[in-house]
């Protein structure tokens, strides 16, 4: 073998890569990779209002250079795509590499005849504990919805209102909306923030629900990244006698070291990273112990491969995963998820916000969910199939998440 050239690996080749862009219910990338021998392995590539990016980066510039390798060299592909482009990170960037990669898995998987999860390493745990979102207009309608999910079997649920006078808000459905979903229309919606009110009103909720449903619910808050770092250690100290489970985004992620100013304020546990795609990205909050819970997705961090990176070094200061799990990501990127939950020793908790019927004309998947917990099923591979044809009748439809501004007009974090 002459220097320079990589040794030939498998007997097993990617055939062909297709970008699948569909929108049962929401948009969604799909990357479906097959190889020479039959075998078909799907990556979710969704990039919430810039899915025609991430999809023109697959088809245009990913999916060429995939033909021909090796469908089992998972390590060797990810090390191609990330430093071979020599442009790293960014969220298109690592949303393309995680679809190839979680289609890698899946492939790995399917040929082996397991289940995901057992590639992996095998169970750590026994079930997948979930939380559900909660929201409401006022109080009573957000008891109302913390209600219904009991009965669905949560045990922990993220809870979100209105804050008073100003309406609406992040987490929040418009009236008569059904359900909460952010991202519609050909152009961001405009929503107010107060940020006084709004910390001012954090308190009222707390307390009305820690007196209706007791000190067992694990209670979980999500601000969004909308307050400065000493609004949101104020924030902390004034809840730390509810006991949350966890505050989220407490402040704009870019800003590493303000969340160990938040942090040195109150013992609140703290979680972030929805919007990081890369270990770099946690390493001062690491470092600095600042964090106590991961929240990258599979699809935004680079597939399993980058993820399990980034945990495998959070585990070393016993943080604990909580993964991303919003509706835009694909039932195959909550698969991958859940076959890495149950691997993880780290394991804290996985997001559950549920997807609508349409979604699953298109997915047919092999998880499920009982009493609050998932199990992600013992179907070869990710245990997700997508239906092509189905796909096909719901084409791509602009849609983008709202955009912040404070009352007098400033444009703000959402």
């Amino acid at each position: 073998m002459r220097p320079g050239r990589i040794q030939e690996g498998s007997d097993v080749k990617i055939a062909s890569a297709d970008v699948v862009i569909s929108s049962p219910g929401r948009n969604f990338v799909t990357l479906v990779l097959k190889t020479d021998d039959g075998l078909v392995g799907l990556g979710d590539a969704t990039v919430n209002g810039r899915e025609l990016a991430v999809a023109s980066y697959l088809r245009d510039h990913v999916a060429p250079i995939l033909i021909g390798r090796d469908a089992h060299a998972i390590e060797d592909t990810w090390q191609y795509l990330y430093r071979g482009a020599y442009w790293r990170r960014g969220p298109i960037t690592m949303a393309a590499i995680a679809a190839v990669d979680v289609a890698l898995w899946d492939l790995k998987a399917q040929a082996a005849g397991l289940p995901l999860y057992q590639i992996l390493g095998g169970r750590s745990r026994n079930a997948i504990r979930a939380y559900g979102h909660a929201y409401g207009t006022d109080l009573d309608e957000l008891t109302d919805s913390v209600r219904a999910l009991l009965e669905q079997g949560f045990g922990a649920v993220r809870v979100q209102v209105s804050t008073p006078g100003i309406g609406g808000g992040y987490g929040v459905a418009e009236a008569g909306d059904g359900g909460y979903e952010p991202a519609r229309g050909q152009r961001p919606v405009e929503e107010p923030f107060d940020p006084g009110r709004y910390v001012r009103s954090v308190p009222a909720m707390f307390d009305k629900l820690r007196n209706t449903f007791g000190p067992e619910l694990d209670l979980l808050h999500d601000v969004h990244h909308r307050l400065t770092p000493i609004q949101a250690a104020r924030l902390g100290k004034s809840l730390e006698g509810y006991a949350p489970y966890w505050l989220e985004d407490v402040s704009p992620a870019e800003n590493q070291a303000a969340l160990r100013l938040v942090r040195q304020h109150t013992t609140v546990p703290l979680a972030t990273g929805e919007t990081f795609n890369s270990v770099f990205d946690y390493l001062q909050l690491f470092a600095d112990q600042s964090i106590d819970y991961v929240r990258s997705s599979v699809t935004h961090a680079g597939g399993i491969t980058g993820l399990r990176r980034i945990l495998d070094m959070a585990a070393v200061g016993q943080v604990k995963s909580a993964i991303h799990g919003p509706t835009d990501v694909s039932p195959v990127g909550l698969a991958a998820a859940l076959h890495l939950d149950l691997a993880l020793h780290n394991f804290g908790i996985q997001e559950f916000m549920q997807h609508v019927d349409l979604t699953f004309e298109v997915f047919d998947v092999g998880y499920s969910f009982a009493n609050g917990y998932f199990q992600p099923g013992e179907r070869p591979g990710l245990g997700v199939s997508l239906d092509a044809r189905a796909a096909e009748r719901f084409p791509y439809r602009a849609a983008y998440l709202p955009v912040g501004r404070l009352l007098d007009g400033t444009v703000h974090d959402w």
